[in-house]
């Protein structure tokens, strides 16, 4: 699983990859303070399962505060993407590159307007961040039909000549983007591209760039710098015009304050709630106090949370439609050291108790009998199904 936050330059790209990882990195009001991409560690939250056997867990990645368990995921910073990217400009194709391996992406539009086109700072309001929507559209898009146009001439002729399957030959020329068989299948049905590909005009090949750019790099819109007065007028705009995308709002900034604080244990906060406990006031001052009052009220009352945490969630269950799996036994729900449902894996939908079973490990999966829902009880077989937040054992033949 590979999540890459990416934008145009100064939308506060690297405030949120910090935010969501406390990784030390360059933040600068000016474009391009990323010239590199960067890999961290976020983390995804889901109800631990150990409040449901009466149990604190004990966890061997991640951490688990008040029962909220907090999954590690790999975030990547990709740096800005400026316009005509997908025509080199700039160090456009090595950004575009960095987006390639990329499951899904989470846009940061600066939704006070205060960055213009280019990444350089303007006044408040004064660009409008639906064009970065459209922006980003166009140059993946584009770079998506650059790909697929690449020695285009020779690749009709061979498939006329040796008479070959086009989803097959289509599949091997887009492996690069993730790219499927039955993705291109779906695309071709729903743009009703029945003839063959040498009558495909140029009108057929940018919706057929469109179709596979959707379906191989789903985005969720993070509308960052949420707490500049005015930005919720933007907000509304951008979710009345873009209704196929999540557009959720999000204050970087915050979170990165409140998690900071929390590390210092100034106060005491859970990424992605609505509130936070002051631990001991004397240690803040008041300036300090003035900004996490700010917060408070212009951030978490407003929206519920700074954003940060609810955008890695939806890219994770919802667009990718991960799901939780805890292993677990009927009998014993701690390790050979002590530790209380020590493990927590997030696995693809339609995930089966096999598939479960070679991801704890290969032995394991090679030797499977059956599996346990540990929750029921109930003993389930290989090609069962698993559901979210399942507690499963696997029993092996050794």
């Amino acid at each position: 699983m590979i999540i890459s936050v990416c934008g145009k330059p100064s939308t506060g790209k690297s405030t949120f990859f910090k935010a969501a990882t406390l990784a030390e990195v360059e933040i600068a009001p000016h474009p391009f303070t990323t010239i590199k991409s960067q890999e961290g560690i976020a983390f995804v939250k889901v109800p631990c399962v150990d409040k449901e056997f009466n149990k604190q867990c004990n966890p061997r990645y991640g951490y688990c505060v008040d029962h909220q368990r907090f999954l590690p995921i790999k975030l990547y910073d990709i740096p800005g993407l400026i316009e005509d990217a997908h025509l080199g400009e700039g160090l456009g194709l090595e950004f575009l590159n960095d987006i390639r391996e990329a499951d899904v992406l989470i846009h940061i539009i600066d939704i006070s307007g205060s960055t213009d086109e280019k990444g350089n700072s303007v006044p408040a309001l004064s660009h409008d961040p639906l064009k970065d929507v459209r922006f980003l559209e166009r140059e993946l898009d584009y770079w998506y039909l650059s790909i697929l146009k690449k020695g285009w001439d020779r690749f009709v002729k061979a498939l006329r000549v040796d008479n070959l399957n086009i989803k097959q030959s289509l599949e091997k020329q887009l492996s690069g983007l993730k790219v499927t068989e039955e993705i291109i299948e779906t695309a071709v049905k729903k743009l009703k591209l029945l003839h063959h590909p040498s009558e495909w005009n140029d009108n057929d090949l940018i919706n057929l760039a469109r179709e596979l750019r959707k379906a191989t790099k789903p985005i969720v819109i993070a509308a960052n710098k949420i707490d500049v007065a005015g930005s919720e007028m933007y907000f509304e705009k951008l979710k009345e015009e873009f209704q196929d995308y999540k557009v959720i709002p999000c204050s970087a900034d915050s979170e990165i304050a409140l998690r900071e604080a929390s590390k210092h244990k100034l106060i005491s906060y859970i990424p992605g709630v609505d509130n936070f406990t002051i631990i001991n006031e004397s240690k803040l001052s008041r300036e300090q106090l003035n900004a996490l009052n700010y917060i408070k009220n212009n951030v978490l009352k407003k929206y519920n949370s700074t954003g940060v945490q609810d955008v890695l969630n939806y890219a994770v269950f919802d667009l990718l439609k991960y799901i939780a799996i805890f292993p677990g036994g009927v009998n014993k729900l701690q390790d050979s050291e002590g530790r209380v449902l020590p493990d927590c894996f997030l696995m693809p939908e339609k995930s089966t108790a096999l598939d479960f079973a070679f991801k704890i490990h290969t032995d394991i999966g090679n030797n499977f009998v059956k599996a346990i829902n540990v929750k029921t009880k109930q003993a389930v077989g290989k090609d069962h199904l698993l559901k979210n937040l399942d507690v499963i054992e696997i029993k092996t033949s050794k």
